[in-house]
C-alpha cells in the first residue's frame, strides 16, 4: 500500500513509539515549560501530569540547572572516563550516588540513560557468572508487562510482547524468559523448569510503569528477592522510573526493604535536564574486577558520553534541589492526597475498574466500555496531559513540585471527563 500524500509530506522527524499515520497532523509541538506546565507553539497551556516521561520531578525550566550546565560548559563541556582519564564532575557525582545508594559500598557505572543502564546491567550479570566459571548461567528473567527500554537487551527482556515482535526471533538477545506479574509459586516453577544453574539474573521494576502502573502485591518483592538468593540468581532492580524520590524514598528499594545486586537509574537523577543514567553495583559484583593482579579481568563497558561532565553537573544541581526543598518527603504527602481523591472517583464512577497508586505514580484502569486513548485526548482539550498505557489505563506521575490545588484540579478534570463519557 502506498503512503498517503499527507504522510509523505510530514515532518522529517520520525516520531517515537507511534503509529505514524495516526499522529501526523495531530502532534502537539511543545516549545516551552515552567514548573508543572508546558506550552505548545500555538499557545495552549497544559498541566504536565506525566512529568514528561516520568522524569520532570523538579518541574520544568529551573534556572539553577541552566546555570549549572552553562557554568560547567564554560569550564569543560566534558571529557571521557576511559582508562586513566576521568573528569572531576563524574567523580563527584559517583561519590554522591554511592552515598545515597541502597546498596552498601556500591560502585557506580555512568552512561546516557535507562536503556543504556539495562544493557550494561544485563551484560554485567552474564559477565559475572562467566568470570565465576559458571558458564551455563546466561538466561535473564523478567516479568510479564515489564518495560526495560528498547535497546537490544531491553527489547529482549520486555514483558510487553508488542515491543519484542517483528525482529525475526522471539528475543533479539537469546536466552531470556518471562515470569508472571505477581505469582511467586509460578515463578519458582519456571526457575525449576529452566534450571537455576542456567539463570544469570532476574530484572524487575519495583513498581511497573509502562505496563500499566502495577505496584507489587504485599510481600511480593521480598519473596522474589528470597527466590533469587535461594537459587543464586542476581537481582537487578530497574529504578529508572522509581529512583530519586518517585515512591517517597530516594530509591524504592528502601521503601520495600530489599537490597539488589544491581540497580539501574536514569530519569530522576537529572529530572530530565540532561541525558544521564547508570548502574549501582554491589561489592559481590565489582570487587573481582578491582583485584591488584595482572590476571584481573576487564569489564568492557563505556560509551563516549559515559560520565559526561555537564550532565553530571546538572545531576548534582538536581539532587541539591531535591534535598533543599524536601521534595522526596513531599511525595509522601501528595501520595496520600492522590490515593484518597482517586479512590473517591473509583467509588462513584462505573467507568473506573481499578485505581493503583504508589508514591506519586498512579494508574486508573478504565472499564472496557471506555477508551483510555479517547479520554486522554479529551483531557488535553481541558488542559491536562495524561498518558494511555497498556490495560486501558490512564497514567499519572506529576512533578514533585505540584501544589495541592493543582493535584485537585487534575483529579477534578479526570472526574468531569469520565462523567461526560458515562452520560453518552
Amino acid at each position: 500500500m502506498t503512503p498517503a500524500p499527507a504522510v509523505l509530506a510530514g515532518p522529517a522527524l520520525w516520531p517515537a513509539q507511534a503509529h505514524v499515520p495516526s499522529v501526523l497532523g495531530r502532534q502537539l509541538v511543545i516549545e516551552r515549560g515552567q514548573g508543572c506546565y508546558i506550552w505548545t507553539v500555538d499557545g495552549k497551556k497544559l498541566f504536565d501530569a506525566t512529568a514528561g516521561l516520568w522524569h520532570a520531578n523538579i518541574g520544568h525550566s529551573r534556572p539553577e540547572l541552566a546555570r549549572a550546565a552553562a557554568d560547567q560548559m564554560n569550564k569543560l563541556e566534558t571529557y571521557h572516563i576511559f582508562g586513566r582519564f576521568v573528569n572531576d564532575q563524574a567523580l563527584d557525582l559517583a561519590e554522591r550516588l554511592a552515598a545515597l545508594s541502597p546498596i552498601s559500598d556500591s560502585k557506580v557505572i555512568l552512561n546516557s540513560g535507562g536503556s543504556d543502564a539495562i544493557d550494561v546491567a544485563c551484560k554485567l550479570a552474564r559477565r559475572h557468572w562467566q568470570r565465576e566459571g559458571r558458564t551455563t548461567k546466561t538466561v535473564i528473567l523478567s516479568r510479564q508487562y515489564a518495560y526495560h527500554g528498547l535497546h537490544a537487551f531491553g527489547t529482549s527482556i520486555g514483558g510487553l510482547d508488542f515491543n519484542r515482535e517483528g525482529y525475526g526471533t522471539e528475543s533479539l538477545v537469546p536466552e531470556t524468559a518471562r515470569i508472571p506479574l505477581h505469582d511467586l509459586e509460578a515463578t519458582a516453577a519456571i526457575i525449576s523448569e529452566i534450571g537455576a544453574d542456567n539463570i544469570a539474573a532476574l530484572v524487575t521494576e519495583p513498581v511497573q510503569g509502562t505496563g500499566g502502573v502495577h505496584p507489587p502485591r504485599e510481600g511480593y518483592l521480598n519473596g522474589l528477592a528470597e527466590l533469587c538468593k535461594a537459587n543464586d540468581i542476581l537481582l537487578i532492580l530497574d529504578e529508572v522510573i522509581t529512583g530519586f524520590g518517585r515512591t517517597g524514598t530516594m530509591f524504592a528499594a528502601e521503601r520495600f526493604g530489599i537490597t539488589p545486586d544491581l540497580l539501574t537509574f536514569a530519569k530522576g537523577v537529572t529530572s530530565g535536564y540532561a541525558p544521564l543514567g547508570g548502574v549501582l553495583v554491589s561489592p559481590r559484583i565489582w570487587q573481582p574486577f578491582y583485584l591488584d593482579d595482572a590476571a584481573t579481568p576487564i569489564f568492557r563497558h563505556g560509551a563516549t558520553y559515559a560520565g559526561h561532565a555537564t550532565a553530571a553537573a546538572v545531576a548534582m544541581a538536581n539532587l541539591d534541589i531535591l534535598e533543599r526543598e524536601g521534595l522526596v518527603e513531599r511525595v509522601k504527602d501528595l501520595e496520600c492526597q492522590l490515593e484518597e481523591a482517586l479512590q473517591d472517583i473509583a467509588s462513584r464512577r462505573p467507568s473506573v475498574s481499578e485505581v493503583r497508586v504508589y508514591g506519586l505514580l498512579a494508574g486508573i484502569a478504565l472499564d472496557d466500555r471506555y477508551d483510555a486513548v479517547a479520554v486522554t485526548d479529551l483531557l488535553i482539550d481541558r488542559g491536562f496531559v495524561v498518558r494511555p498505557l497498556r490495560g486501558n489505563t490512564l497514567q499519572l506521575s506529576p512533578p514533585f513540585v505540584t501544589t495541592d490545588d493543582e493535584l485537585l484540579a487534575l483529579v477534578g478534570a479526570i472526574d468531569d471527563t469520565l462523567a461526560e463519557q458515562e452520560q453518552r
